[in-house]
C-alpha cells in the first residue's frame, strides 16, 4: 500500500540523507572518483619506470659509465609520484568524516579547479631544453613532490581536495608553514612546465596558481570557524614561505 505523500515525508528523506552525508560510507563513496584518478595516472606511470630501470640496469651491467644523472633522475621523478599517488589514494580511502565543509559552489570549485588545472600541461609537448634547464625541471619535480609526501603523511586522516575541516594538522611541515601540500605541489608544476614550456604551459599554471591562493584562504576561514586555536597557529606560521608569506 502506498503511502500518501506530507511536509513531513520531506523532511525525514532531508533528514535521512544528511546523517547518511555524515557517514563514512558516504565519504568513502564521495572519494571513489579521485583514488580511481590516482590509480589511473599510477597505471600510466607504472611502464615508464619499468623501461627506465630496465635501461638503467642495463647500462650498470655493460656500460656504467653511460649511465647518466638525468634518467637517474628521471626514475626517482617518477617513483615519487607513484609513491605520491600511492599515498593520496590510501589517505583518501581511511580519513575521517568532515567536521564542516565551506558552502557554496565557488570554493568547491577553486579546489577542483587548483587540484587538476596544472594536468594540462602534461598534454603539451615537450620541449628541448639545455641540460642545465632539464636538470633543474627534474630537481624541481623531485624536490616539490617529496615535500608533497611528507605534508599528505603528515595530514594522514584529515587529508581532503574539498574547503573541509576533517582535523587540525599543526606538526611536522605544517609546523613550518601552514599548506606544505599546496607548496609541494606548486613547486613540482613549475618544473613540469619548464618540460612543456610554452605560452599555454604558463597559462595553466599561472591560473592554476591562482585558484591554489584562492583556495587557502578559504580553507583557512573553515578551519578557523571550527578550531579556535586556528587563529594563533595562523599568526605564528606562515602561509607558504616562512618569513616571506
Amino acid at each position: 500500500m502506498l503511502r500518501a505523500w506530507t511536509p513531513e515525508t520531506d523532511s525525514s528523506l532531508a533528514t535521512r540523507l544528511n546523517d547518511f552525508r555524515r557517514t563514512k560510507l558516504y565519504d568513502l563513496l564521495a572519494a571513489i572518483p579521485f583514488i580511481a584518478w590516482c590509480v589511473f595516472c599510477a597505471s600510466q606511470t607504472l611502464p615508464s619506470v619499468a623501461q627506465e630501470v630496465a635501461l638503467a640496469e642495463f647500462l650498470i651491467q655493460t656500460d656504467p659509465s653511460a649511465l647518466r644523472a638525468p634518467l637517474i633522475l628521471v626514475i626517482a621523478a617518477n617513483i615519487g609520484t607513484l609513491v605520491f599517488l600511492a599515498v593520496l589514494a590510501v589517505m583518501f580511502a581511511a580519513r575521517r568524516v568532515p567536521r564542516h565543509t565551506a558552502p557554496g559552489f565557488y570554493p568547491c570549485f577553486a579546489a577542483v579547479v587548483g587540484t587538476f588545472l596544472g594536468v594540462g600541461v602534461t598534454l603539451l609537448p615537450l620541449q628541448e631544453l639545455s641540460s642545465l634547464l632539464y636538470l633543474g625541471s627534474l630537481l624541481l619535480i623531485i624536490g616539490g613532490t617529496v615535500i608533497a609526501i611528507c605534508a599528505a603523511l603528515a595530514l594522514g586522516r584529515s587529508i581532503s581536495i574539498l574547503p573541509q575541516a576533517r582535523g587540525l594538522i599543526t606538526l611536522g611541515p605544517y609546523s613550518l608553514v601552514r599548506h606544505p601540500l599546496y607548496l609541494g605541489e606548486m613547486i613540482a608544476a613549475i618544473g613540469i612546465a619548464l618540460l612543456h614550456v610554452s605560452s599555454w604551459a604558463l597559462l595553466l599554471v599561472g591560473l592554476q596558481f591562482i585558484f591554489q591562493f584562492q583556495r587557502m584562504k578559504i580553507e583557512e576561514r573553515t578551519l578557523a570557524q571550527i578550531f579556535p586555536e586556528y587563529e594563533d597557529y595562523m599568526a605564528r606560521t606562515a602561509r607558504l614561505a616562512p618569513g616571506i608569506y
